[in-house]
C-alpha cells in the first residue's frame, strides 16, 4: 500500500534520476563536441520523426513549449548547418523546417552520446532489474497524454 509520503519519495527519487541522467546525457554530448544542447538534441530528434518538414507552430506543439522557444533553438541550429528553414511551396508565407545533411550526421552521433548515457545510467542494474524497469516505465508513459501531433510531425 503506498501513502501519500512514499509516494512524495517515490516522486523524489524520479526526480532526481531525470536530473542525473540530463546532466551524463549533457557529458556524453560535450564530449562528442557536437556543440548541441539537449534542447536542440530534442528538436533534432523531433524533426527526424516528422512525416514531412514541420511549421514552427507545429514544432512548438510537438516540443510542449513556446514558439519563442523554438525559434531560438532552430536560429542556433541553423547557424550550425543542422537545419534549414524553408518556405511551404503550397503557401509562401508558412516556413518549415528541415534537417540537413549535417543534421542527420549529427543524430547519428547523438544517438551514440543517448546511448552511451544510458549504459552508464544503467550500469548498476542486472538484465533482469533492466527489463522490470523497463516494463515499469512502458506502463507511466503509456498512461501519460500525448503531446499535440502537427501536421507532419
Amino acid at each position: 500500500m503506498t501513502t501519500p509520503d512514499s509516494d512524495g519519495l517515490l516522486a523524489e527519487q524520479l526526480l532526481r534520476l531525470t536530473r542525473r541522467l540530463q546532466r551524463i546525457q549533457k557529458r556524453h554530448l560535450e564530449q562528442r563536441g557536437l556543440g548541441i544542447t539537449p534542447a536542440q538534441s530534442r528538436l533534432l530528434r523531433t524533426l527526424a520523426h516528422c512525416d514531412a518538414p514541420p511549421r514552427m507552430a507545429d514544432l512548438a506543439q510537438r516540443l510542449e513549449v513556446v514558439p519563442r522557444a523554438v525559434t531560438t533553438l532552430v536560429d542556433g541550429l541553423e547557424a550550425s548547418g543542422k537545419v534549414r528553414r524553408a518556405p511551404d511551396p503550397t503557401n509562401r508565407r508558412v516556413i518549415r523546417v528541415e534537417l540537413t545533411d549535417d543534421g542527420r550526421k549529427a543524430l547519428l552521433e547523438l544517438h551514440g552520446a543517448r546511448r552511451s548515457a544510458a549504459e552508464e545510467i544503467l550500469a548498476p542494474l542486472t538484465g533482469g532489474q533492466r527489463e522490470l524497469l523497463g516494463g515499469l516505465l512502458d506502463t507511466l508513459v503509456d498512461a501519460a497524454p500525448k503531446p499535440g501531433r502537427g501536421r507532419g510531425c
